[in-house]
C-alpha cells in the first residue's frame, strides 16, 4: 500500500504532469464513489499538490479573470490501500477514476484522475491535515525525533517496536514495509548471539554492534529509550560527528533515511500502478520486506512483519515464524507463507486470489478509527464457521430424509 514515499512522489507527479496545463470546469466524482462531492467550477484554474506523511493535498487555484470568480479550494488525500493519481486522455479514462479533473481547450483534453480500484482512499474539502497526525518523517525530521523522544512514557511504547512504528501519531508515513526495512537496518543484537543489552549495543560503536537488526517485538519504549542515551563525544570534530551518524544511524535517523531512498530511487515507489521498470528498481532496493530467508509473523493487529533472527520477547503466543524460499524451491505445507503481493504477481493471478493475504481484506474501516493503527489499513478478516442462512420467504427447506439401506435390504430378503 502506499506509504509516505509514495505520497511524496504523488505530489511531484502532479506538479510535474500539471505544470503547464490549465485546467476548466466542473470536477467529477464516479457514481461509485465514497468520497464527498467537490463543489468546485471554475473556466480556468490550476492544480499543485504538496504531501506531508501519509497525506496529499491537492490546491485548486482558479486563474485571473476566470468565471465564476471564487476563492481556491484545497483537498486532503489518504490513499489508502492503491490510491494514485494519473493522467490520462479524457475519451479514455482508467478504471476506477473516482475523482477527476478536466483540462480546458484549446489544446489536448486531458483528465488528472485519483485511481483507487479498492475503494479505501478518501478525500475531505479544506486542505487541513487530519488533526493528530505527528511530523512528518520525511519532511519535518526534527520535530518527528522531538516528538518520539518528549512522549516515551505513552502508553503507545508499551508493545512491540514494530507496532508503534504504524502509529501515525508519532511515525507519520512509516508503514509495513517501512518498518520491516528500518528494523532490519537498524542495529539491535550483539554479533556474539542472545539478546543484548539495548542501551549498551546502541550506544556503543559501530564495530559492537550487531548485524540482523531489532527484533521486530522488542519493547518500543527499550529501544527508543536508548536513543536518549547516545550521547557523542565531545572530542569529536563536528566531520568525525557526520561521519559517525551515516555510518552508524540509530532507528529515528533509519525512519528518515530509509524513506528519503525510496524517494530517491524515483518512479512511483510500491504501488499496484507502479510500472515494472519503476518496480524492478524499488525490488532490487528491498532487504527484508518479502525476501527470500527473511521469517515472518502476524502482529496483534493482523499485518505481516518481515524479520530476520529472533523475533524478540513480545512475540505472539503460539505464532510460528515461516520463512519465505527462494522461487523455485520445493515448498511444503509446513513452509508455505504470503509474501507481499507485489504488482507483476497481482495483474496474472485470478481474480478470487487478488484479494490478498488477511491484512489486505476487504472489510470496510469503521469511521473514527485511531492513529495507533495505520488508518487506510481495514482490519483483518476474522475467520469463522459458515452458517446456512435461512430461505429468504421464512419457510424452512424441507430435510431430505435418508433411506435406511440395511433396513430395506432385510426387508427385502425376508420376502
Amino acid at each position: 500500500m502506499p506509504e509516505g514515499p509514495e505520497l511524496h512522489l504523488a505530489s511531484r507527479f502532479v506538479n510535474a504532469a500539471c505544470a503547464g496545463l490549465v485546467f476548466g470546469g466542473a470536477v467529477e466524482t464516479s457514481r461509485c464513489s465514497r468520497g464527498p462531492a467537490v463543489p468546485f467550477e471554475s473556466s480556468a484554474y490550476r492544480i499543485s499538490a504538496s504531501a506531508r506523511g501519509k497525506e496529499l493535498r491537492l490546491a485548486l487555484r482558479p486563474l485571473p479573470g476566470a468565471l465564476p470568480a471564487r476563492e481556491p479550494l484545497a483537498l486532503v488525500f489518504r490513499f489508502g490501500m492503491t490510491g494514485s493519481f494519473r493522467l490520462a486522455p479524457r475519451d479514455a479514462l482508467p478504471a476506477h477514476a473516482h475523482l477527476r479533473f478536466y483540462t480546458a481547450p484549446p489544446g489536448p483534453r486531458l483528465a488528472l484522475c485519483f485511481v483507487d480500484a479498492r475503494r479505501f482512499g478518501r478525500w475531505h474539502l479544506g486542505g487541513d491535515w487530519q488533526p493528530g497526525r505527528g511530523p512528518c518523517v520525511l519532511l519535518e525530521y526534527e520535530r518527528f525525533r522531538e516528538n518520539v523522544l518528549r512522549n516515551l512514557a505513552h502508553k503507545a511504547f508499551e508493545q512491540p517496536i514494530c507496532e508503534a512504528l504504524l502509529d501515525q501519531r508519532f511515525f507519520n508515513g512509516i508503514g509495513n514495509y517501512l518498518r520491516a526495512e528500518i528494523l532490519h537496518r537498524s542495529a539491535g543484537r550483539p554479533r556474539g548471539g542472545g539478546m543484548c543489552p539495548r542501551a549498551r549495543c546502541l550506544a556503543g560503536p559501530l564495530s559492537a554492534r550487531c548485524s540482523l537488526g531489532i527484533p521486530p517485538f522488542e519493547k518500543a519504549r527499550t529501544v527508543l529509550e536508548a536513543l536518549q542515551q547516545r550521547r557523542p563525544s565531545p572530542e569529536q570534530t563536528l566531520s568525525q560527528k557526520i561521519r559517525a551518524k551515516l555510518q552508524s544511524p540509530d532507528l529515528l535517523e533509519l525512519c528518515h533515511s530509509v524513506p528519503k531512498e525510496v524517494v530517491q530511487l524515483g518512479g512511483k515507489g510500491y504501488g499496484p500502478e507502479s510500472g515494472e521498470e519503476d518496480f524492478a528498481a524499488f525490488r532490487a532496493w528491498l532487504r527484508c520486506y518479502g525476501v527470500p530467508g527473511m521469517s515472518s509473523l502476524r502482529d496483534r493487529r493482523g499485518r505481516t512483519i518481515w524479520f530476520q533472527g529472533d523475533p524478540g520477547p513480545l512475540a505472539p503466543k503460539g505464532g510460528k515464524s515461516r520463512k519465505k524460499k527462494p522461487k523455485g524451491a520445493q515448498q511444503g505445507p509446513e513452509h508455505r507463507t504470503e509474501g507481499p503481493l507485489l504488482p507483476s504477481a497481482a495483474r496474472s493471478r485470478s481474480r478470487g486470489a487478488r484479494r490478498g493475504p488477511p491484512e489486505q481484506g476487504t472489510a470496510q474501516q469503521p469511521e473514527g478509527t485511531s492513529l495507533q493503527q495505520d488508518p487506510e489499513v481495514p482490519p483483518a478478516p476474522v475467520k469463522g464457521r459458515r452458517r446456512r442462512q435461512p430461505a429468504a420467504s421464512g419457510h424452512r427447506r424441507p430435510q431430505r430424509i435418508k433411506a435406511n439401506t440395511r433396513s430395506l435390504e432385510e426387508g427385502m430378503s425376508a420376502s
